[in-house]
């Protein structure tokens, strides 16, 4: 999507502090953490909402989880984490690309 600020910075045309990346998802720092580690993991592909999975995407959403978990240690998050995905405005979301929001590296209250 042209306007899509997650596709530009998937594209390299905004920069970001990645910390990882692959073929499917691309995991980078958010500029305004609420959390000592606050990561956003982006699926290359853009759609904006859990409603538009289908069979391609369940199994991207599952590979992205699997992936999130191998990789926590390596994050900081050895000790616990989590994941959130805002849908809709009255949850949050500012960007219509679905992302995963990674916290940790403390403890977490409920927020």
């Amino acid at each position: 999507m042209e306007n899509c600020i997650f596709c530009k910075i998937i594209a390299g045309e905004i920069p970001s502090q990645r910390v990882y990346e692959d073929s499917e998802v691309v995991i980078f720092k958010d500029i305004e953490p609420i959390a000592r580690v606050h990561l956003l993991c982006v699926p290359r592909e853009h759609f904006a909402h859990l409603s538009e999975l289908n069979a391609s995407r369940e199994a991207l959403l599952g590979r992205t989880l699997k992936k999130i978990a191998d990789l926590a240690p390596s994050l900081g998050l050895e000790d616990g984490y989590r994941l959130i995905i805002n849908q809709g405005e009255n949850a949050g979301q500012t960007v219509h690309h679905l992302h995963i929001h990674i916290l940790g590296g403390e403890t977490l209250g409920w927020q």
